[in-house]
């Protein structure tokens, strides 16, 4: 197969996007809705309540129902509405439950990945795709930050099912010439977050509920932390330079490049919010890496994308929401 691709143009697009009812997929969902994209995702669990609902997506987007771990519901999404371009963003992406249950995170994370990619593969009408990997799947390294030529050394299960998803991605690029590109971001943060366990929405949501915040680590490890509206940008530039042969089939690293601690991430929430209030260090987290953080430079070179917020705007624009919203 080869696929000649020209540059997108998201207005009356088809576009698929999956995991549209999380946090980063629904956003992106959002983005692309408003620019005029006809906006297609496959959910397997109707909710109470999930970010579609959260974001008003209801009515903006065509929700398909099936499971990407089964083929079939891949093939009849892309094929039955005509797909042109393909954000693979769905994931198993919680730490916890990837080390309590690593084969449901294979399963999701790897093989929802080879059913997505075989499907566009064999696709009359896709011209180019996004994956979803993470700073996670560098692992530990000696050297940071890390660049996109570090080594993929995840070795935790959600660690490894990204750098997996990333090899089998890579291996559809070169072997079918099918045009894809790799996003590595940093932990991503922001309004509608609904999965309190990350610390972010964990902190904030306990003050407002005037509960003892909780920190499941020790507070020392640093991460690069990435307002949402920068990782949908990055996306979305990512996409609309596909074309160019300098970023077909590379990867590419998006985050801030400033990596602050969790405590200290912690002590900016309280102050922000006014607050004074000491959390409860558990120590309990595992396989968690003592420093992870992004050298974007190559996506500054070469899609002119750089991270517009800095964590205590970010922070604000989070906070606000949530006190806004939180009685969803």
């Amino acid at each position: 197969m080869d696929k000649i691709i020209d540059k997108i143009s998201w207005k009356n697009s088809k576009v698929l996007v999956t995991g549209a009812d999380g946090f980063i997929g629904s956003h992106v969902a959002k983005a692309l809705a408003e620019k005029g994209s006809e906006v297609v995702t496959i959910v397997r669990d109707i909710k109470k309540q999930s970010n579609i609902d959260v974001l008003g997506l209801k009515n903006s987007i065509t929700i398909v129902p099936g499971d990407l771990v089964d083929y079939a519901d891949c093939e009849r999404a892309i094929n039955e509405y005509d797909i042109d371009f393909c954000f693979h963003i769905a994931a198993q992406a919680i730490v916890g439950p990837a080390n309590r249950s690593p084969l449901s995170t294979f399963e999701s994370n790897i093989k929802g990945t080879w059913n997505i990619l075989e499907a566009a593969r064999l696709s009359k009408t896709i011209k180019g795709m996004i994956i979803a990997s993470s700073d996670k799947a560098y692992g530990q390294q000696k050297k940071l930050p890390y660049t996109e030529d570090s080594p993929l050394n995840g070795y935790f299960p959600y660690d490894a099912s990204k750098a997996c998803a990333e090899m089998i991605a890579r291996s559809y690029f070169m072997t079918y010439n099918l045009p894809l590109a790799i996003t590595r971001n940093a932990n991503t943060y922001g309004p509608a977050d609904m999965n309190l366990s990350r610390i972010i929405p964990d902190v904030i949501t306990r003050l407002l509920k005037n509960k003892e915040p909780v920190i499941r680590s020790d507070g020392t490890p640093e991460r690069d932390y990435m307002y949402i509206k920068d990782a949908v940008a990055a996306y979305l530039v990512l996409a609309e330079n596909l074309h160019k042969k300098e970023v077909v089939g590379q990867a590419f690293n998006f985050g801030t490049g400033k990596p602050i601690s969790v405590l200290q991430l912690y002590k900016k929430i309280i102050s922000l919010m006014g607050k004074n209030v000491e959390p409860k260090i558990l120590g309990q987290a595992k396989n968690e890496i003592d420093g992870q953080y992004l050298d974007s430079s190559k996506a500054k070179r070469i899609l002119g994308w750089e991270a517009k917020y800095d964590i205590d705007k970010g922070l604000k624009e989070t906070i606000e929401w949530y006190k806004g919203n939180f009685g969803l």
